[in-house]
This record gives structure tokens, C-alpha cells and sequence, in this order.
């Protein structure tokens, strides 16, 4: 399923999905590939994005504006999105140099 987050005291589903790519692109007129950690305005778009997405997958109404969202998004929850982002990433480069040493 992955993970949630808490917006406005409510539980929303937020994970990274072929559809949050999508928007984000659609969002910002970027690839996903160019977005930098450091870029914050960047990283509260893409969290939106995974959300409106997890949250379309799984049947969970989900109805905020991205203005709406950022307005109501905590600094620790971006926080913890981009932290899991980074394990994430780091987890894929060990395993595509796992495959490697086969």
C-alpha cells in the first residue's frame, strides 16, 4: 500500500506512482529526474502529486489544491518525504550494483 500522511488531521495514501510522475510533469513541465532535493517548492509539487495519486489508486477522496495542500503540508512532513525518497533511491542504486556482480 506505502505510506501515509497526515494533512489537516486526516490520513491520505502517498506513494511515488507512475500517475505522480504524470502529473508532476503536466505540474511543472519537468521530468522527475531534474527535481533536486534542495528544490522545496519542487518537492511540495511532487508530494501533491503522490498523494492526488495514491490517493485516485486506492479510492480515497482527496480534493485540495496544490495551494491548498502546500498551505496545510508541515515542514517535517515534506521533511520526512524527502528522507524516505533518499533511502529509496539509495536502496535502487544497491541493488541495480547487486545485479551487477551477478
Amino acid at each position: 500500500m506505502g505510506a501515509k500522511i497526515k494533512i489537516k488531521g486526516k490520513e491520505y495514501p502517498c506513494r511515488q506512482t507512475m500517475g505522480a510522475l504524470l502529473r508532476y510533469k503536466r505540474e511543472t513541465g519537468q521530468d522527475i529526474s531534474k527535481l533536486e532535493s534542495s528544490d522545496t517548492s519542487g518537492m511540495v509539487i511532487f508530494l501533491w502529486c503522490c498523494v492526488v495519486s495514491a490517493s485516485k489508486a486506492d479510492g480515497v477522496e482527496f480534493n485540495m489544491t496544490l495551494e491548498e495542500f502546500a498551505d496545510s503540508c508541515e515542514v517535517e512532513t515534506l521533511n520526512n518525504f524527502t528522507d524516505q525518497m533518499a533511502k529509496e533511491a539509495s536502496g535502487k542504486k544497491k541493488v541495480k550494483a547487486n545485479q551487477l556482480q551477478k
